[in-house]
């Protein structure tokens, strides 16, 4: 079944990005999707050699989570900026030390830190071990260092086996 599908999350992925793509469902746009969707990752399997297991039910948790950070951390960037002076906001650089050790979890929580509003990750350290991170206000950085860490990449060690 592995050769069939190397990778079955990513050929899940597929088949919802060709039906959205698509604007319909019809059997037709269903079955060219369940094609790309087998045959990509066949395609490409060879050059993820060292690709990690992932737990499924941890990844939709940690997915779920992070679209309620999302939208919480709107609402507070909107708070911010509506009514806080610029010069009360406290912006800062962080250096985010990761315990991460597949580039695969390494892209995700960067990625994470990215797309939730007011922290943007900028760099990536050589050695693959820190994250440079610029927070909109931060009035604590070891605080908000320590949030990251026990918010995101703690789940991600359990996604990422």
């Amino acid at each position: 079944m592995r050769r069939l599908i190397p990778h079955p999350g990513l050929s899940v992925l597929l088949v919802v990005i060709w039906l959205l793509m698509a604007n319909s469902l019809s059997f037709g746009g269903l079955l060219i999707g369940i094609v790309i969707g087998i045959a990509l990752p066949i395609y490409t399997a060879p050059f993820w050699p060292g690709r990690p297991d992932v737990r499924y039910r941890a990844a939709i948790a940690y997915c779920a989570l992070v679209l309620w950070d999302i939208v919480i951390a709107n609402f507070d960037v909107a708070r911010l900026i509506l009514f806080r002076r610029n010069r009360d906001l406290r912006p800062c650089w962080l250096v985010v030390p990761t315990d991460l050790t597949t580039p695969e979890a390494i892209t995700v929580l960067a990625g994470t830190i990215s797309l939730t509003p007011g922290t943007v990750t900028a760099d990536i350290s050589a050695c693959g071990r820190h994250l440079l991170v610029h927070a909109l206000d931060a009035p604590d950085p070891a605080a908000e260092v320590a949030r990251i860490k026990a918010r995101y990449e703690a789940r991600l060690k359990r996604v990422f086996l």
